[in-house]
């Protein structure tokens, strides 16, 4: 390859950059059949898996829905980004969504919920476009709403009581995963204990960050009969900021 000249091979991680790069370009060019894919998914290493994920095109039972799932916490960035992005278009499909969601439905809603407040905004979008195909499971709904407010709740207060000085990493990474929380509330916030869902909202229009301010004039723009939400929905149609009053 071009740009191996001039490479230092005693240089591990190029080593290792050049070697990746080498297998997941001779994994594309490869022929495999869909049990080799599922087996590259299961046991292969990081291209092994990432390139296995994105080369499947369906799932045939709950093993390898679950095999998906396993793969989108705990694993190498690269190895989740192209799992979520898989589940995202196999849950669209809903002829495969029992494949995805069949038993212990807490143990999914919680590895949902993970997938949510990744580190990758990403995996993030993917998931909640992906879960928000179980909408219409009642118990599902249930289950991953009550973890997601706590969630919420958790998040608002560790904010609370951040100094915003000396603290910018850990505020900025709790703001991050808040924000992702209140967009899939907007998907959720029908299945959620209506006074929960008021506390939420009168707590993070004032947030300073403009972000979750927008998040929040999103979901109040729909139309709350409650009178201290609709006050707060006309203060942030004031809001300083053009994202938050847009809506």
């Amino acid at each position: 390859m071009y740009w191996k000249k001039g490479l230092n091979l005693n240089n591990t991680y190029y080593e290792t950059l050049y070697e990746n790069f080498n297998e997941a370009l001779n994994l594309i060019e490869k022929p495999l059949s869909h049990n080799e894919l599922i087996e590259l998914l299961e046991t292969g290493n990081i291209p092994q898996k990432q390139l296995a994920a994105l080369r499947l095109d369906t799932i045939k039972s709950t093993e390898e829905g679950d095999l998906l799932l396993n793969n989108l916490t705990g694993q190498d960035g690269k190895i989740r980004e192209a799992v979520s992005l898989k589940i995202e278009e196999l849950m669209n499909n809903q002829a495969l969504l029992e494949y995805f969601f069949h038993d212990n439905i807490k143990q999914r809603a919680e590895l949902f919920l993970a997938a949510i407040t990744d580190i990758n905004g990403n995996i993030c979008r993917n998931i909640i476009s992906a879960i928000k195909n179980l909408k219409n499971n009642t118990e599902f709904c249930k289950i991953f709403s009550r973890m997601l407010t706590d969630k919420i709740l958790k998040l608002i207060e560790n904010i609370d009581n951040f100094d915003y000085k000396d603290k910018k990493y850990k505020t900025n990474k709790v703001i991050f995963q808040l924000y992702w929380c209140l967009e899939a509330l907007n998907i959720f916030y029908e299945n959620v204990d209506f006074h929960i869902l008021k506390s939420i909202l009168l707590k993070t229009k004032d947030i300073d960050e403009y972000t979750i301010r927008e998040k929040t004039a999103k979901i109040l723009s729909t139309n709350f009969e409650d009178k201290d939400l609709q006050k707060a929905k006309v203060q942030l149609k004031n809001d300083t900021n053009y994202y938050v009053r847009r809506f």
